[in-house]
């Protein structure tokens, strides 16, 4: 079976147990500030998690573009993946465990006829850093009941089978996970579902969300029990297909024999990654992220110089990316049309991405040359900081100028490093970012009213093209050619304000998208679905499509304060500013 059909048999069976498809939403999260990307179909759907009403109902179903790094030190296995596609369907309030589990398994044995006593799951076994949270025994049963045996049934903790919060708090529970034994031999007694011996490909994965964390780490149930599960494609279709790893299907196979025809010392591990983080990149700024030192921008950079790196070291000396990255496109622009779209933005992309760092290479190997017969740990690891020189690297021409490499030295040099990146992670991070508690939803709301402050005042053309919320700021970007005037930001400022004390109600209807324009909704984020889109009105000074949190007046917002404007790119803006405390107490 392709992924192509496999994508359309998940979708056939999930409309016929009465749920609606919906697009993919954008790699680039709309209205969930708590990542950087998309990394699961759930994330635009957190409102809807939460209570709020869904424009196509209670039960939904999708192929939803994801990108994650959280195992991009396993890319290269025969599983793991950065960008990747991901089958999902979701009940908002609806159907719960016994449904949601008997209907993956029927799909897994009826549909895509695998053979059931190849099939292992894993459970909530229960874990001390959830607490008042029990093991999730009524899974265990419906498994045992649909024929699992006690011996395939793990019961692991909070690492394994509990998804969830995004950021600190928020709509969280505890999941059961199938795997699907390859035949791949053991390695040792230690391998089970879960681990990365290359024995049992995950396949499946149902989460069910009865929890909400919130800020004192307490887990209160959920105004409604909800169900989000998903199937990655490359996975499934590696496994169907009689696979031992992904990159042998159709998805990967003609970008693998165009790195196999460019280089010159062939290597299986380092040409998955090439090929991982190169079709990750080509969607990444398919969808709007460009090469930069921060953020998005920044994980882009990572994944192309990653693959630069892994170039070099099996032949590939010549530009390459823009070759590589024109099967991606001829791959995927009929399932995803945005790729081909944005063909010759790509190619600018990566080809300028990679003359800046094969300059770079260039510095790193003169600073090589310096080196003396043995190279440090610490040597060998600013080779790798400043230089972006990967271990390998720096062995392989450690090997051909006869010197040697301290690899230990290097190993806890990284490990410091890592130690340093956690800590300021942490730091960043502290004090519940990027949720969805009051402070955020706040802030949210104040974004509306900004932006048609700033088409009021700047004219028409301005649309917001990104944004940004925590609990301490805002972040609004939006489209604009020139430096605001001080006169200008100080009357953006003052017409939210205004706004905010007027004490305005929020208002939410769904209509057509059809009906939205007609009513003069703003459509930043079109056909995000199929048939309904939710629309808010602020009284009758805003109106925008947006699947987002709000508040229900205006003066809950607080007091408005522009800090900062600045260009952010060409023809772009970007606007900070606080909500500086309750409104009560500014404006009596």
């Amino acid at each position: 079976m392709t992924a192509e059909e496999l994508k359309k048999k998940y979708l056939d069976f999930f409309k016929r147990k009465g749920h609606i498809v919906i697009p993919s939403a954008p790699l680039i999260p709309e209205h969930d500030p708590s990542v950087l990307f998309t990394t699961a179909g759930m994330h635009p759907l957190v409102p809807y998690l939460l209570g709020q009403e869904h424009p196509a109902g209670k039960r939904l179903v999708n192929v939803q573009k994801s990108f994650r790094t959280d195992d991009i030190d396993d890319v290269g296995d025969p599983w793991h993946n950065t960008f990747f596609e991901m089958l999902g369907n979701w009940s908002l309030g609806d159907y719960w465990k016994k449904e949601a589990i008997e209907w993956s398994f029927e799909f897994l044995i009826k549909e895509l006829r695998l053979d059931q006593n190849r099939i292992y799951v894993t459970v909530f076994g229960g874990d001390h850093k959830v607490p008042g949270v029990e093991a999730d025994e009524e899974t265990i049963l419906i498994w045992k009941k649909l024929g699992i045996p006690e011996n395939k049934i793990y019961r692991l903790g909070k690492k394994d089978n509990w998804w969830g919060p995004v950021g600190q708090t928020g709509p969280c529970g505890p999941d059961t996970e199938m795997f699907y034994d390859t035949g791949v031999p053991e390695h040792g007694d230690l391998c089970r579902p879960g681990e990365t011996c290359g024995k049992y490909a995950e396949i499946w994965n149902d989460v069910f969300m009865e929890f909400n964390k919130t800020a004192d780490g307490k887990y209160e149930p959920l105004k409604q029990k909800n169900v989000d599960t998903g199937m990655g494609v490359e996975r499934t279709t590696a496994v169907l297909q009689g696979k031992d790893n992904v990159y042998a299907t159709e998805l990967f196979g003609p970008i693998m024999k165009e790195i196999k025809k460019l280089a010159k010392n062939w290597e299986v591990r380092r040409a998955r990654i090439i090929a991982d983080h190169l079709r990750a990149a080509t969607f990444l700024i398919a969808d709007g992220v460009t090469p930069s030192n921060v953020e998005r921008g920044y994980v882009l950079r990572r994944l192309i110089r990653r693959a630069i790196r892994f170039a070099r070291l099996v032949g590939i000396e010549k530009d390459f990316t823009t070759d590589v990255a024109s099967v991606v496109i001829d791959t995927y622009q009929q399932d995803w049309p945005e790729v081909g779209r944005n063909k010759e933005k790509i190619f600018a992309e990566l080809h300028q991405e990679e003359t800046k760092f094969k300059k770079t290479l260039t510095e790193g190997i003169k600073r090589f040359e310096k080196l003396g017969a043995a190279i440090s740990g610490r040597e060998a690891f600013d080779l790798y900081q400043s230089y972006g020189f990967p271990l390998e690297l720096t062995i392989e021409l450690a090997k051909e100028k006869g010197k040697k490499v301290d690899i230990e030295g290097f190993n806890k040099e990284f490990e410091k490093h890592q130690e340093i990146s956690r800590s300021g992670a942490e730091q960043r991070f502290a004090g519940g970012l990027i949720d969805h508690s009051d402070k955020t939803i706040r802030g949210h709301t104040a974004t509306h009213l900004l932006h048609q402050a700033l088409r009021e005042v700047l004219g028409d053309y301005v649309h917001q093209t990104g944004s940004n919320i925590t609990p301490e700021r805002i972040r609004f970007d939006f489209s604009h050619p020139e430096r605001l005037t001080p006169e200008q930001i100080k009357k953006v400022e003052d017409i939210v304000n205004q706004k905010i004390k007027e004490d305005l109600v929020v208002k939410r209807e769904m209509m057509s998208l059809d009906e939205a324009k007609k009513s003069g909704a703003i459509g930043l984020f079109e056909g995000k679905y199929a048939d309904k889109v939710s629309v808010y009105s602020i009284g009758s000074f805003s109106k925008e499509i947006c699947g987002g949190s709000h508040v229900e007046r205006t003066s809950q917002i607080g007091k408005f304060k522009i800090i900062k404007e600045e260009a952010l790119g060409a023809g772009q803006r970007r606007i900070r500013a606080v909500l500086e405390q309750f409104l009560k107490r500014l404006f009596t």
